[in-house]
C-alpha cells in the first residue's frame, strides 16, 4: 500500500507526529529521494534535541549514502547553523527539527547548495512523490559505489561567521537573560557570545525536547512570561528567546517589555544600510508600516512580499537584497546566503544598544511607530466568503484602497488591515496596524465582526 504523505509534506517541510504520521523507515526513503531529486554526490545533515532527531536523521542518512551520496553528520545544532554548513561547504542540506510545535512532532528542512530553499515548486513535492513510490514498491537498489557517513563539529566555524558580519567592537558591557526554551539556543548561544562582553543569564538551557517549561515559541505571550520576569528582577539590559530550533528571536527590552519583529526588523534594516548603501529590503505585507518608512529614509529599497519565507527567499535572490524580515521574527541576510538566523538578528541588537548609552526601550521607540492588533485567528467554515464580505463592506468607503496579493489588504490613510486564510487550517488570520491604540482597535473589532458573523 502506498503511505499517503500528504499531511506531513506541507509547503515548505515535512512535519508530522512520530511514530504515527511518519517514522524511520520513511526518513531513509526521504533521505535517498532527497539525494535522487538534487542530484547531489555529497550532503550535510543536522538535528535538533528531540528524542526522535537522531535517530531519524541517521535514516535519513542511510537512504542518502545507499544512494551513492556522501554525508556529513553534524549533530545538534540550530536550524540557521544547518544553513550555515550547507553555504560553508556549498552543499545540500537537511535539518531535522520540528521548530516549536510540541515534543512528539518531527519534521525536516531541507535545502539546495548554498541553502536554497527546497519547497513546493523547487523539488519538494518530487521528493514526497518518490517517497511514496518506493513505499509501495520497496527501496530503491543501493547505487554501486554506496555512499560515506562522517562526522563533523560545526559549532565554531558558525559562531565566527557570525561575529565576523556584525561590528561588535565598541560594544560596552551589557547583561542580558536569554532563553532557550530547551531547544537548540542553549546549545548555540554559549560559543557564539562567549568573546562578548555579556553577563549572561541563562534561562532553560538543558537540551530537552519534551520542553518540560514551556512550549518554544516566543510568539505566543505566555511563553515569554518567565524571561519577561526575570529581566525585571536581574534588572537586565535585554531579554532574548529563541524558538526550539533557534532560528528565531523574540527580544525585551529592560522593562520587560515585548519589542515588535517590525520594530527589530527596521532597526537591523537601518545597520545594513549603512554597511550596504541603496540596498533593497525585502519585508511581508503584514509587518509594520514603519519597515518602509526606515528603509526609505535610510537611502534603501523596501520591496514587500507575501507572507512565508519561501517567497522572503525568492524575492531576495531575484532582487539582490540585502536584508528580509517578517512579523514572525524570521530573519534573513544576503550575507548569510539569504537564509533566516535568528542569532545573527539578536547580534544586531547587542550591538546596537551596546554603541550607545541609552535604555533598550528608547533606542527601538524610533522603530515602533504604530500601534498593531498582532495575529489574531478565527475560526470560519467558509474562508472565502467571509472575505468577500470583507471586501465589499469596505471597498465602497471614501480614501479606501485594496490589494490581494496575499489574501485581502484593506488601506486607509491612518489604517490598514490584512485578512488572510490559513493555508492547513479552516482559519482566517487578521493583522490590524493604526496611528494609535483607539483607531486599531476599532478596526479590528469590526472586521472581526464581520468574519464572526454566523
Amino acid at each position: 500500500m502506498t503511505a499517503d504523505l500528504s499531511q506531513i509534506v506541507k509547503a515548505y517541510d515535512v512535519r508530522g507526529v512520530v511514530p504515527d504520521q511518519w517514522d524511520e523507515a520513511l526518513a531513509e526513503l526521504f533521505g535517498a529521494a532527497f539525494v535522487q531529486v538534487t542530484g547531489a554526490d555529497a550532503i550535510v545533515v543536522g538535528h535538533d534535541m528531540r528524542p526522535t532527531s537522531p535517530g531519524l536523521s541517521g535514516a535519513f542518512a542511510r537512504g542518502a549514502a545507499a544512494r551513492g551520496a556522501d554525508v556529513t553528520l553534524i549533530g545538534l545544532c540550530s536550524t540557521d547553523q544547518l544553513y550555515f554548513a550547507s553555504g560553508h561547504y556549498d552543499l545540500p542540506g537537511a535539518m531535522f527539527t520540528a521548530s516549536h510545535n510540541p515534543a512528539q512532532y518531527n519534521g525536516i528542512k531541507m535545502c539546495r547548495a548554498g541553502a536554497a530553499p527546497v519547497g513546493q515548486d523547487t523539488g519538494l513535492a518530487d521528493i514526497r512523490a518518490l517517497a511514496e513510490q518506493w513505499s509501495a514498491e520497496g527501496a530503491p537498489a543501493p547505487a554501486a559505489s554506496p555512499g560515506t557517513v562522517t562526522e563533523r563539529d560545526t559549532l565554531t566555524d558558525y559562531a565566527a561567521h557570525l561575529l565576523s558580519l556584525v561590528d561588535l567592537s565598541a560594544m560596552r558591557p551589557l547583561k542580558v537573560v536569554v532563553d532557550a526554551g530547551n531547544g537548540m539556543g542553549g546549545h548555540t548561544v554559549p560559543t557564539v557570545f562567549a568573546s562578548l562582553p555579556l553577563t549572561l543569564v541563562p534561562m532553560y538551557f538543558e537540551l530537552d525536547g519534551t520542553f518540560p517549561n514551556h512550549e518554544a515559541n516566543p510568539l505566543d505571550p505566555a511563553n515569554i512570561v518567565d524571561l519577561q520576569e526575570r529581566v525585571r528582577l536581574e534588572g537586565a539590559d535585554l531579554g532574548i528567546a529563541f524558538d526550539g530550533d533557534a532560528d528565531r528571536c523574540f527580544v525585551v527590552d529592560e522593562r520587560g517589555e515585548g519589542i515588535s519583529p517590525s520594530a527589530i526588523t527596521a532597526l537591523v534594516a537601518a545597520r545594513e544600510l549603512a554597511k550596504h548603501p541603496g540596498g533593497t529590503v525585502i519585508h511581508n505585507l503584514i509587518t509594520s508600516w514603519s519597515v518602509p518608512e526606515v528603509v526609505h529614509e535610510n537611502g534603501g529599497k523596501p520591496v514587500r512580499t507575501r507572507v512565508g519565507h519561501s517567497f522572503i527567499k525568492q524575492e531576495m535572490a531575484h532582487t539582490g537584497a540585502i536584508f528580509g524580515g517578517e512579523h514572525s521574527a524570521h530573519y534573513y541576510f544576503r550575507d548569510f546566503w539569504n537564509a533566516d538566523t535568528g542569532m545573527l538578528a539578536a547580534l544586531h541588537v547587542l550591538a546596537a544598544l551596546g554603541s550607545q548609552d541609552g535604555p533598550l526601550s528608547a533606542l527601538v521607540a524610533q522603530y515602533d511607530r504604530y500601534r498593531g492588533s498582532g495575529e489574531i485567528n478565527s475560526t470560519v467554515a467558509d474562508q472565502a466568503g467571509r472575505t468577500a464580505a470583507v471586501k465589499a463592506e469596505f471597498t465602497q468607503r471614501p480614501g479606501v484602497t485594496t490589494d490581494e496579493l496575499d489574501g485581502l489588504t484593506v488601506s486607509a490613510d491612518d489604517w490598514w488591515f490584512n485578512l488572510r486564510p490559513s493555508n492547513t487550517e479552516p482559519l482566517l488570520r487578521l493583522n490590524v496596524e493604526a496611528r494609535d491604540e483607539a483607531t486599531m482597535a476599532k478596526v479590528r473589532d469590526e472586521v472581526l465582526g464581520l468574519v464572526r458573523e454566523s
